[in-house]
């Protein structure tokens, strides 16, 4: 299975949506926090999560998706809440704590939640995979065929709610797909010093169900495998667990010092940056330069356009405070 060309130029653009998303982000988030670092200062307060490298992981599984089949994401959600169609205005609006924001700015970037396109993220570790499952479950009674897919990092398999979580979901044939984001560390601990195996797709056996492992960060290879689980999911043959190879370009969060890489880790990781990879591969399979700029540029004008409507957007009255609050 390999994409068309029209989900190759909606991959490309969605990526370079993704990373033009972040790259504004990156000096609003620093205003007001300089010459000495304070998380609490500026527009863009507290833990901010890049998913610079990510992108492909997104785009490969939610090519597949509609927007009435569910996707939980983790911290570090934004390349996913993009693939999956939220609203780019609201979302960029709730990281700056805007009225107009997804949630009218209590969540912020952690915790963005879209109905419309059945998104939803957590800043807790494997939060999202027992709602993925529910989601799924629901959709089974309802008697459609929409799928549910629980993004999580690596760290989250070493977690109690992945084990509990897989074994329902086989009982039950959940029409679910859980999507393990492998970019080597937990926060600051690399993931060979803290998981027992090599690959977590060997789990998924534990529970009969399929297991894959993409390696090399590669969206047609994340395209090729999500549309054989998502398939599987539809037509009710139960869940399937898909881990991918990828890197995370940034720290943990912003801020953060990285003293834990090795040397020259970094600057191999910037080597094999997805979207200048997946651009000339897009150039050697015959899609044109021109088509790629123009796609590139939407992309780019879209995210622009976002955080110019972001930054003017009204805060929200001191009032709200107390409404959505439940005793």
């Amino acid at each position: 299975m390999q994409p068309t060309r029209e989900q190759m130029l909606w991959m490309y653009e969605t990526m370079v949506a993704s990373r033009h998303f972040e790259d504004l982000i990156k000096p609003a988030y620093f205003e007001g926090k300089q010459p000495v670092f304070n998380m609490a200062k500026g527009p863009l307060p507290g833990e901010m999560h890049l998913s610079d490298g990510q992108e492909p992981c997104a785009v490969g599984v939610c090519a597949h998706l509609r927007a009435s089949d569910t996707v939980t994401a983790t911290h570090r959600p934004h390349h996913i809440a993009i693939a999956k169609g939220v609203d780019l205005n609201e979302m960029a609006s709730e990281i700056f704590g805007r009225a107009d924001g997804l949630s009218g700015g209590r969540g912020g970037h952690m915790h963005l939640f879209d109905p419309r396109v059945n998104f939803c993220c957590s800043g807790i570790i494997a939060e999202g995979m027992g709602p993925a499952v529910g989601a799924a479950m629901a959709a089974k009674l309802r008697g459609t065929d929409d799928v549910a897919v629980a993004f999580i990092g690596e760290g989250a398999a070493n977690q109690g709610a992945f084990h509990e979580t897989l074994n329902l979901a086989a009982v039950w044939k959940a029409p679910v797909v859980f999507v393990i984001e492998d970019n080597a560390y937990g926060i600051s601990v690399a993931k060979r010093l803290a998981t027992a195996v090599e690959r977590n797709a060997d789990r998924a056996a534990a529970y009969n169900m399929p297991g894959v492992f993409v390696p090399d960060n590669d969206p047609h290879e994340i395209f090729r495998a999500a549309g054989g689980a998502v398939a599987r999911a539809r037509r009710g043959d139960g869940p399937s667990l898909i881990e991918i190879d990828t890197i995370r370009l940034e720290g943990h969060f912003m801020g953060d010092a990285e003293g834990y890489r090795p040397e020259g880790e970094k600057a191999s990781l910037q080597a094999r940056d997805p979207i200048p990879l997946y651009r000339k591969r897009l150039e050697q399979v015959g899609l044109e330069p021109g088509d790629l700029d123009t796609v590139e540029q939407a992309a780019r004008d879209r995210v622009a356009a976002a955080f110019a409507h972001a930054r003017s957007a009204p805060a929200p009255s001191p009032e709200d405070a107390f409404t959505m609050v439940f005793a």
